[in-house]
């Protein structure tokens, strides 16, 4: 049904800056800048510029809501508001877009469980 595409030949294949492949993780060690934010009620530091979305994934959270009918999850998927695949909520404001939200110290952090509450 779906055919798999053949691997880009190497000589086809673009140049990225090494430091786009390699990207510091948020650490002290590292000198990279950080700021404390929490998911789900647990601290996490997390990397400064960073989306809500993007510190989701490098804290391992498998999705950051559920649907309202089916309860299935979903996670970030397009990462520049287009789907709307990444709502979460931020500081108690439901149906934000985490992919265009920008972490900052202080931050609350929460999945997103269906729809939202009238008043959030």
């Amino acid at each position: 049904m779906f055919k798999l595409l053949p691997e880009l030949r190497p000589e086809l294949r673009p140049e990225l800056p090494h430091e786009l492949l390699h990207q510091p993780a948020a650490s002290p060690a590292t000198g990279a800048a950080t700021v404390g934010v929490t998911i789900d009620g647990r601290p996490y530091t997390a990397r400064a510029g960073d989306s809500v979305a993007a510190t989701l994934f490098a804290a391992g959270v498998s999705h950051c809501r559920t649907t309202p009918v089916s309860g299935a999850p979903r996670a970030p998927f397009c990462m520049m508001g287009v789907c709307f695949d990444c709502l979460v909520i931020v500081d108690g404001v439901g149906n934000r877009q985490g992919c265009m939200v920008r972490v900052r110290d202080g931050m609350r952090i929460e999945t997103q469980k269906g729809k939202r509450e009238l008043g959030t």
